[in-house]
């Protein structure tokens, strides 16, 4: 029997993720999505209940802002509860960017040192909040009764569509931020900024309907706007409009594509340069 040869030759940049690596390399990904919640919640006194304080805190300070002083419409949901609806899917999604972005700068000790799917980084960096917003979601439930408003029995079929989404969409941006950032070392201190600005260009803070008619399409152009909103009206029992979901994953699979070609390209260096 003569013995297996196996050929080692580089592959083409312009090709997208191995998907079936990415597969073999699964347990590795199950680990690093376990190190990283380990690690945001390592030697804090409440652990893993800051998933939970930092959307809580966040609605606290908006209902009284936006709510109290501004005095922001809320179509007609108490505000509070309708700052939370839209906090919990842009928490998932802010989280995802920012450390999706600068993943690959993170591990740099273990990128330098041994072979694996570098893309495994940033999956497992956008992965991890899918804990944070499972754990804040549950707060939504006695948020809910307390201010008695029940929700659709759409929602349960509509919110894993939002979800999964919002992780293609976030997945996407990360994908591209972590191969830039790491060969353009000051967009990290970007990222945090264009998040930030992200936050108030989303209708969180406010209702879509305040939005003049002519210019809600502009706003609808922001992925966000269509997947905070349709977590919101799935929540609250509401018709969801599926044109701007569609768009959001339209938009989410084109970055899927664009950004793993680029960064398989980055990959190539990616261990000279960090």
């Amino acid at each position: 029997m003569q013995p297996e040869v196996l050929i080692i030759q580089p592959s083409s940049p312009w090709r997208t993720i191995d998907l079936r690596e990415v597969w073999r390399y699964r347990e590795l990904l199950y680990f690093f999505i376990w190190r990283d919640v380990k690690v945001r919640y390592k030697q804090t006194s409440l652990g893993i209940l800051w998933a939970v304080l930092q959307p809580l805190f966040a609605m606290l300070i908006f209902a009284f802002v936006f709510g109290r002083i501004a005095r922001l419409p809320s179509d007609g949901t108490p505000y509070a509860l309708f700052a939370y609806a839209g906090l919990l899917p842009w928490g998932f999604f802010a989280n995802g960017v920012n450390m999706g972005g600068q993943s690959l700068i993170g591990s740099a000790n273990l990128i330098t040192k041994v072979y694996f799917p570098r893309v495994l980084v940033p999956i497992a960096a956008v992965a991890t909040g899918l804990v944070d917003f499972g754990l804040a979601t549950l707060m939504l439930a006695p948020l809910l009764a307390m201010y008695r408003v029940v929700p659709d029995a759409g929602a349960f079929l509509w919110i894993p569509i939002i979800v999964i989404v919002e992780l293609l969409l976030a997945f996407g941006i990360a994908i591209w931020l972590s191969a830039l950032v790491a060969r353009f070392r000051d967009l990290r201190h970007v990222i945090p900024f264009m998040v930030q600005i992200w936050l108030f260009a989303t209708p969180i803070v406010y209702p879509l309907s305040m939005v003049p008619e002519r210019w809600r399409w502009l706003v609808q152009l922001n992925p966000m706007a269509g997947v905070v909103e349709a977590f919101r009206r799935s929540i609250f029992g509401r018709p969801v409009d599926a044109t701007p979901l569609f768009w959001a994953a339209l938009l989410a699979i084109a970055l899927i594509g664009t950004g793993s070609i680029y960064f398989r390209r980055t990959e190539r260096m990616v261990a000279d340069v960090l």
